[in-house]
């Protein structure tokens, strides 16, 4: 099975206009999945990045709104969520990093790595998400 890759950021709720546009963060972020899903082809796709959403559990950085956009999207795709319910870097939230593979994968694994340096300090504001998944 080949597979198309695709890594995104989208938007949050202090993020201004550019390059997203004007609008609550829910219309941004429905354009944004709208310009980014015409090019990806259904199934066939692993898509993953900075979604600036939870998906599941409190809502702190996109909107309930957003939320639903994207999951209507994972439908449309025919994919499914490898990282929903994983810890955000804030005790008690859930990732905005996700990793989306195709329905029909199985998923081996999936992992947090914490995103901190030797001596301890954080390296990024994002902990690192990864999955193995066995393709059929």
């Amino acid at each position: 099975m080949g597979l198309v890759w695709c890594s995104s950021i989208l938007p949050w709720r202090s993020c201004g206009t550019t390059p997203w546009g004007e609008g609550t963060t829910a219309e941004k972020t429905s354009r944004a999945l709208e310009q980014l899903t015409a090019g990806l082809p259904v199934g066939a796709l692993v898509w993953g990045g900075d979604w600036n959403h939870a998906m599941e559990g409190r809502e702190y950085a996109g909107s309930l709104a957003g939320r639903a956009a994207i999951k209507n999207v994972l439908a449309d795709r025919q994919l499914k969520l490898a990282t929903q319910g994983l810890p955000h870097r804030i005790p008690g939230l859930f990732t905005i990093d996700h990793i989306a593979v195709p329905e029909a994968a199985e998923i081996v694994d999936v992992t947090r790595v914490v995103a901190e340096g030797r001596r301890g300090g954080r390296l990024s504001d994002h902990d690192i998400y990864a999955t193995e998944i066995a393709l059929p």
